[in-house]
């Protein structure tokens, strides 16, 4: 899930209007605004802590980066179940790899 969707989901669930955030968190409404909307990519990490401290949740769930959260494909579960047991080197080289694999996927884009 986006770190938008999440974002959205995560004050609904909380019951909190986009002014609620923005002031527990030192932003205005608008950003909030933006954030769930995915029209502000990159938000700062220190605000990113702050909302995950605001609804309680680790910064991996806030972004999408659990593994192990329950929206993840049982796949790509097991694929970093697997990732854990390599070692560096093996780590290493599969770095490499997705580096090179992004790399192509951005220049046919």
């Amino acid at each position: 899930m986006s770190f938008a969707r999440q974002l959205h989901d995560l004050r609904m669930r909380n019951r909190l209007s986009l002014q609620d955030v923005a002031s527990a968190v030192g932003i205005s409404k608008a950003h909030v605004w933006n954030l769930e909307k995915g029209l502000s990519e990159k938000p700062s990490i220190d605000l990113v802590v702050k909302l995950a401290d605001l609804f309680r949740v680790r910064v991996a769930d806030l972004v999408g980066e659990n593994p192990a959260a329950d929206t993840e494909a049982p796949e790509m579960v097991a694929m970093f179940r697997d990732l854990k047991q390599l070692g560096e080197g093996d780590r290493q080289t599969i770095r490499v790899l997705m580096e090179e694999l992004k790399r192509r996927r951005n220049d046919r884009a």
